[in-house]
């Protein structure tokens, strides 16, 4: 199973004890996925089992309508399996839209629409509405991969509806269009950890954490890597090069004609090509620290370099 089905596994098995978040969260699994027929039905519908059990749960806890879940093989890709419920008594349709607060969308002829803030007026109740969307429509992506969390509304009215009740817990929720659809989305990794904190998917949440710890843990290790590796090329190369410095010096101008503190440091490169400069400023008598010995050696390259500028002159 993926994080994100396991994330909707623990979701579904929740169910809250105050009737005004049950109809919260009920408003928007049907905002989402549930629709009027043509005959005057209302139909949830959904390819997630554990939505459709969230759903039939929360009929018979909060609004008391018995029904049944129908299943039907799903059209699309001739794999998977169709959930829905259908309602077809008048009353009860009445008494579920009513008490959910939504009324059938006139441009759409189908769709439901949430007609007023008044279901997600508590805290309570904006998590258990956040939680219904995203069991209804959301995904997550494999934090070991990335961090991604979204929710697919079918329009822009719900999106910022939503985007809007996301906000409201200091989360930075933004809206893009894909094609006909809208996704509230968020891909900060702390944000995607509030999310779950919000949607109260406990369990979810310690296991992203887990995940981001071990991740930054090895992110961390390998920036310390990096960079060691960068600081001993580097090491290495100013070696190399002070050794090219030194010998040519050698062959020039002989270190006899150095002073004593240049012609020392010099002998002790060519003899330790591998020491660091510490190690070269304990070898000296009297013992000389890291500036110091990297100022000699910065005079060494000087008079290479003068050396190379000379022979050039002369050709």
């Amino acid at each position: 199973m993926s994080f994100s089905g396991m994330v909707k596994e623990e979701l579904s098995k929740q169910t809250s004890t105050a009737r005004h978040c049950n109809i919260a969260e009920t408003a928007a699994l049907l905002s989402a996925c549930g629709k009027m027929t043509a005959r005057k039905t209302l139909r949830m519908q959904t390819e997630n089992s554990a939505v459709i059990r969230k759903y039939f749960t929360l009929l018979k806890k909060t609004f008391n309508i018995e029904t049944e879940i129908a299943v039907r093989e799903s059209r699309q890709m001739k794999k998977g399996h169709v959930y829905y419920v259908e309602l077809v008594d008048e009353q009860q349709i009445r008494t579920l839209l009513l008490g959910a607060k939504l009324s059938v969308d006139r441009a759409d002829g189908a769709a439901l629409c949430l007609e007023n803030s008044l279901i997600t007026q508590q805290t309570c109740c904006k998590r258990a509405f956040i939680r219904g969307a995203f069991l209804a429509s959301g995904s997550m992506s494999d934090p070991e991969k990335g961090y991604h969390f979204e929710i697919v509304c079918p329009d822009e009215r719900k999106a910022g509806q939503l985007q809007t009740l996301i906000r409201s817990f200091h989360i930075d929720a933004k809206v893009v269009q894909r094609k006909k659809s809208y996704v509230v989305y968020v891909k900060e990794g702390a944000q995607i950890v509030d999310m779950l904190a919000v949607m109260e998917a406990n369990v979810a949440l310690m296991n992203l954490e887990n995940i981001r710890i071990l991740k930054e843990m090895r992110n961390s290790v390998n920036r310390k890597v990096n960079c060691e590796m960068a600081n001993i090329n580097k090491t290495v190369n100013a070696a190399v090069k002070q050794i090219e410095d030194i010998k040519l010096i050698e062959s020039r101008i002989g270190f006899h004609n150095l002073n004593e503190g240049l012609a020392e440091i010099a002998e002790l490169r060519l003899q330790y090509p591998e020491a660091t400069l510490k190690e070269l400023g304990m070898m000296l008598n009297p013992q000389v620290g890291k500036s110091g010995v990297n100022h000699r050696l910065r005079k060494l390259s000087s008079i290479a370099d003068e050396l190379r500028v000379n022979k050039e002159e002369l050709l």
